[in-house]
């Protein structure tokens, strides 16, 4: 088990109907201010704006299960599995991020998948959240080029199995 250390967090819990607004601007304020560096400008508005399209971001919100940490009074970071085998969401706001935040997510997201029983998950990583699951043990499946409101994206299909005895 890794252990992190997480600053001022007040909590780190699951995701209720309560936060999705939150999560929904904690999403949009990832990709402003992380992917400047690694996307054009027009990648990053396209993106970001998904997190305002009531039909595509509900149904992970409502059907998935997931993980937020509070820092202070404001959400920071979550994590959302949909289905239960995939990682969907990862996002940690700019000014909370290299902070341990996903990190942990991710490890609770795991840990609650290898005692629901699964053996794997998958995930579509962006470039900024790639190298953070290949440090975390995940495998390059293959690279993905995808249009999102017809501009291009390349998205890394990764896995990761777990060691499950039993």
């Amino acid at each position: 088990m890794i252990r992190i250390y997480m600053g001022n967090v007040r909590s780190c819990r699951p995701i209720a109907k309560v936060d999705f607004p939150s999560v929904r601007e904690v999403y949009s304020d990832a990709i402003y201010t992380q992917c400047f560096s690694l996307y054009t400008n027009i990648q990053v508005q396209t993106w970001a704006s998904l997190a305002w399209l009531p039909d595509l971001f509900q149904v992970p919100l409502n059907e998935g299960r997931g993980w937020l940490i509070q820092e202070e009074d404001e959400v920071a970071a979550f994590a959302l599995r949909y289905p239960c085998h995939r990682l969907a969401m990862l996002y940690c706001r700019g000014q909370s991020s290299r902070k341990g935040y996903a990190t942990a997510l991710l490890e609770r997201i795991e840990n609650e998948a290898v005692q629901e029983g699964l053996l794997s998950l998958a995930t579509e990583a962006s470039l900024l959240s790639y190298p953070l699951l290949l440090r975390c043990g995940w495998i390059l499946n293959s690279l993905d080029k995808i249009e999102i409101g017809g501009v291009g994206f390349d998205r890394y299909r990764m896995i990761k199995s777990f060691n499950i005895n039993f």
